[in-house]
């Protein structure tokens, strides 16, 4: 009897509803583990969301406040004192778009660059399949870049019905997913790159700080490429954000220097970070525990 039920209690692995097994190949993305806890990454997105503003007087105003005050900035210092070019757009329209599809990939990268760091807690209790928390980080900030979106449709309608924009179509609107989706892939690959070093080499946190800057004034976010004189024109060009920046401001604008070729390069690398960043993130979330 005792002999029988001990077989009862003795389960195979097909008895069970969830099995955990280490992951054994380098590019396992177990797509199908992430979405059978989609209601947990929808759950981070609305943390995410709420406590960034959380416990301030404007809270998601800020999302209005920030690319405002910027543009206004922008405005004065690059526009009317060091005068830099933009293309006979007006220079509101000009820098806020740039601004607006900036912030969305800066502020992914971020999110995503802090993933192990600020999830150990978490990831040190509770399973759960650790590629949730980049991706709750990427839908939040797409969340804050469609509510910064509507600021930027606003002026481009305003600036459109005066008869400033005569160049922008807005059939041009319907390539918009693709940009979004291509930036948020560069943001989620680099992003949790850095977060895989980050894990040992905690300089990474003032570097990422330090580099995003840097690659802003690389990226023609201030400027349009066709001012950039023609001997370095090619090298930032090369930068794979600068053809995604052009697009966009080309979709609200009517202006940019950017080809079919230039996307697919964009969009060949992105697919590039993301795989690289995958393989990082699967081999470092076996032993983070022991080295964060």
């Amino acid at each position: 009897m005792n002999h029988n039920q001990n077989m009862q209690n003795e389960k195979t692995p097909k008895d069970w509803d969830l099995v955990i097994q280490p992951k054994s190949r380098w590019l396992d993305l177990q797509l199908r583990e992430v979405w059978r806890y989609r209601d947990l990454l929808l759950l981070f997105v609305k943390r995410d969301f709420i406590a960034q503003y959380k416990q301030t007087i404007l809270g998601p105003l800020w999302h209005f406040i920030n690319p405002i005050f910027t543009t206004l900035t922008y405005t004065v210092i690059f526009g009317n004192i060091a005068n830099l070019s933009t293309d006979g757009t007006p220079q509101v329209v000009f820098y806020m778009s740039g601004i607006t599809i900036w912030n969305f990939f800066a502020q992914t990268l971020t999110g995503t660059g802090s993933t192990f760091l600020s999830n150990a807690g978490i990831f040190g209790k509770v399973y759960f399949p650790r590629m949730v928390s980049p991706l709750a980080t990427v839908l939040s900030r797409t969340i804050q870049f469609g509510i910064q979106l509507l600021l930027l449709l606003f002026f481009v309608s305003y600036y459109k019905w005066n008869g400033y924009l005569g160049g922008m179509s807005w059939i041009n609107l319907l390539y918009l997913p693709l940009v979004v989706f291509i930036m948020g892939g560069f943001g989620l690959g680099l992003g949790i790159i850095v977060s895989s070093l980050t894990t040992k080499y905690r300089d990474m946190n003032v570097l990422i700080g330090f580099g995003i800057s840097l690659l802003m004034y690389s990226t023609p976010v201030i400027y349009p490429l066709s001012a950039v004189p023609d001997k370095y024109q090619y090298l930032i060009a090369w930068n794979p954000i600068t053809p995604l920046i052009e697009f966009f401001r080309f979709i609200f604008t009517g202006t940019g220097t950017f080809s079919g070729y230039m996307l697919g390069y964009s969009a060949v690398m992105m697919i590039c970070f993301v795989l690289t960043g995958m393989i990082i993130f699967n081999r470092v979330e076996k032993t983070f525990m022991d080295t964060v």
